[in-house]
């Protein structure tokens, strides 16, 4: 882990954190929150700076409180592959698997709760709000993956880049207790440049569909990673999928 990124900044409690009720902590009872609470620390990392390397042992656990990371992994000819994002709520590492087996890098500012392992991993065979509701967050990323793996494969580069933004507006509504719909003002957490990697499309093919989109009024630019949805359901029309982010056969 990059140590000289590490510094505490974060809320001092549990109950006023903005992701209280989408992370691993989401079902705690008080008691179990104190617990967590004599666990925890926070780190912060710049955009561009690793939070774990590939290989990596990891002394804790985590969830991302603000920001946005990227999961990249190495090949053996030294190429690197964006293999996920980490939003926020999204937890970072595994109980009971200390080498980390991707890189996670802030691409944003990151502030991340850490649990230290060995007493979280403790907590885990006690507390059974906080297994279950990692295993909820587990299925939800086999799903996630799942859907990816049919947005790389068969939709075209304009339902990519809809679906794209349509998964971080969802994410977003979710993080303010709402449904995602009507008009909506989103920030992207990547560049182009990252997105066409993500999105295994070239920078010329993400700008040119970036600006049909705004040319035919799904979206509105209004700076350099800010986007109004007018119509959330048209975006969604646009990305292929249905309301519920499913794929229209």
């Amino acid at each position: 882990m990059n140590q000289k990124s590490a510094s505490l900044d974060g809320p001092e409690r549990c109950g006023d954190c903005p992701i209280r009720y989408r992370a691993v902590c989401a079902h705690c009872e008080t008691d179990e929150l104190a617990l967590l609470e004599g666990m925890k620390f926070y780190r912060n990392f710049e955009p561009g700076q690793p939070i774990v390397w590939e290989g990596d042992r990891m002394e804790f656990v985590g969830s991302v409180v603000t920001g946005v990371a990227t999961l990249t992994q190495t090949l053996e000819d030294g190429r690197t592959q964006m293999v996920g994002l980490l939003l926020p709520s999204d937890f970072l590492g595994r109980p009971s698997r200390d080498i980390a087996p991707y890189n996670a890098i802030a691409a944003t500012k990151v502030v991340l709760c850490c649990f230290r392992r060995k007493p979280f991993e403790q907590m885990m065979r006690t507390t059974p709000h906080v297994a279950h509701r990692l295993l909820e967050m587990t299925l939800d990323e086999l799903d996630a993956a799942r859907e990816w793996m049919l947005l790389l494969g068969r939709k075209t580069a304009r339902e990519k880049i809809a679906s794209f933004i349509a998964i971080i507006a969802r994410r977003d509504a979710a993080l303010h207790k709402r449904d995602p719909g009507g008009r909506m003002r989103i920030d992207l957490p990547l560049t182009r440049e990252s997105m066409a990697d993500y999105l295994g499309l070239t920078l010329e093919t993400v700008s040119r569909q970036v600006s049909a989109l705004k040319r035919d009024g799904v979206i509105e630019l209004a700076g350099k990673r800010t986007i109004i949805l007018p119509d959330f359901s048209r975006l969604v029309e646009e990305s292929g999928d249905d309301s519920d982010g499913g794929y229209l056969s």
